[in-house]
């Protein structure tokens, strides 16, 4: 099995940005507990702040890979370019917010990615990552 974690913008600043919401784990530590957690499913991690390297991304891996975790940071309540990204490509998806997006500012309560993905987890922390996981690997 082959998935891809895929962060939006400013998620490489993980362990330094607004610890009170997001921890103090850098996503690059995080990443090696969970390749070592799933030994048997081949795990990438691609991070970027740019929105169109992000659907240049999704457009690349879409058709190949056996699921997505998306975590768009902001990206998810403006960009309907990568809605239809995400619409496009053949790839399930699964949208992953650390903090609980619902609890938030009221701008950060809509996504438009959801409609195109399988599910949503939010507000789990960095678990959601591997609770994403676990749902591709039982399927």
């Amino acid at each position: 099995m082959k998935l891809i974690i895929i962060n939006g913008p400013n998620l490489n600043l993980l362990g330094k940005r607004e610890v009170d919401i997001y921890g103090n784990e850098s996503f690059e530590n995080y990443f090696q507990t969970v390749k070592n957690k799933f030994p048997g499913i081949e795990l990438e991690y691609f991070q970027s702040n740019s929105e169109g390297t992000l659907i240049d991304k999704l457009h690349e891996i879409g058709f190949l890979y056996d699921g997505i975790i998306l975590n768009g940071g902001a990206y998810t309540h403006t960009s309907i370019a990568i809605a239809d990204a995400i619409a496009a490509i053949k790839s399930p998806c699964i949208e992953v917010h650390i903090s609980n997006i619902h609890s938030r500012e009221k701008y950060r309560h809509h996504s438009y990615f959801t409609k195109n993905c399988v599910g949503i987890i939010s507000g789990l922390g960095l678990k959601g990552y591997e609770l994403a996981i676990e749902y591709f690997e039982s399927q």
